[in-house]
């Protein structure tokens, strides 16, 4: 896992008493005190959490610490359940292509346009995208729909059909998933 970047923007104080218990917290903390050393810092960064007194709209993992006084170890407590909600919400999302997944709201999004997807729709994607050859309707059957291949079904082809002419109408993309002779694929 990658380190967690504590940002104190624009809170001297906040940031002189985290600095002295640095070694014993988890997190590497840093201070920005304007807009552009903020960014400066968060450009190359991709693990983040910023703290500052007031919300500010154009700033991403952000921490508004309005609740004051608050003690030390619920501090850290709250600094450390935001970095989960930005790891699970990092983890939510996985890129296919041009496209990405949004896992917790099931959606297949591109630029500003969205589709909504069934669950089985999802891990179809998934599986195929993760394979880098042509996957059969056997395998499919069997890692996605936990069919035995012995069985003379067509839920595979009619998922994918029903899938493709969703994506088709949506982000005219007649490419996204490829019929080869040996199975699917996702290129």
């Amino acid at each position: 896992m990658s380190t967690q970047n504590l940002i104190i923007y624009k809170l001297i104080e906040l940031y002189h008493i985290l600095e002295e218990l640095g070694l014993d917290l988890n997190f590497k903390i840093s201070f920005a005190d304007s807009q552009n050393s903020l960014n400066e810092k968060v450009k190359d960064l991709d693990n983040y959490l910023i703290i500052s007194n007031n919300k500010y709209s154009n700033i991403r993992n952000q921490f508004v610490l309005d609740n004051k006084p608050i003690k030390i170890f619920k501090l850290v407590e709250r600094i450390n359940i935001e970095f989960l909600k930005i790891q699970f919400n990092s983890q939510s999302e996985v890129k296919v292509n041009n496209y990405t997944i949004d896992l917790n709201s099931r959606e297949l999004l591109i630029n500003n346009t969205k589709l909504k997807l069934t669950e089985k729709e999802i891990n179809t994607i998934t599986y195929l995208s993760k394979s880098s050859k042509p996957v059969s309707i056997d395998e499919l059957q069997e890692k996605v729909w936990s069919y035995q291949s012995d069985i003379e079904t067509h839920t595979v082809e009619t998922h994918i059909y029903r899938l493709r002419k969703k994506i088709l109408k949506t982000f005219n993309d007649n490419e996204f998933i490829i019929s080869q002779r040996n199975g699917y694929q996702i290129k």
